[in-house]
């Protein structure tokens, strides 16, 4: 079986009130999905925060599933894969908590970037969460 999971993030004002959001798709079934607010927070910080939340909740349902991860983040994308050196503290944190994850989960996941209108439903989630 394989997983197809989609993750945003979005903050108004940039910072401003957050929100994150994550699509869970097995065998082209959406069986689940999350969107919460975050309080403020800036762009990067919901994308991963959304990203982190994922894979917390990847790490309880997971059933030896291939797993690929969708994000319009180009950044986050680029940095998880390692594309991209990570300069800011905090999102060197944020990668540590993902690495951490990662390895309690032991399988494979793949990230990959996709154009925002591919991302359409787990943005929704995002403005749902944010009240818009």
């Amino acid at each position: 079986m394989s997983l197809r999971i989609y993750t945003d993030g979005g903050s108004l004002n940039n910072p401003g009130p957050a929100a994150y959001a994550f699509a869970v798709y097995r065998d082209n079934e959406l069986i689940y999905s999350e969107g919460k607010a975050i309080g403020v927070a800036t762009n990067n910080v919901a994308e991963y925060t959304g990203l982190i939340k994922m894979l917390e909740w990847l790490k309880s349902h997971s059933q030896n599933d291939a797993v690929v991860v969708f994000s319009d983040s180009q950044l986050m994308v680029n940095q998880v894969n390692g594309l991209f050196k990570v300069k800011n503290a905090a999102i060197r944190e944020f990668i540590l908590k993902i690495r951490g994850l990662e390895q309690e989960i032991g399988l494979t996941i793949v990230y990959k970037h996709i154009p925002r209108e591919k991302n359409s439903f787990t943005d929704s989630l995002v403005k749902k969460a944010l009240g818009r």
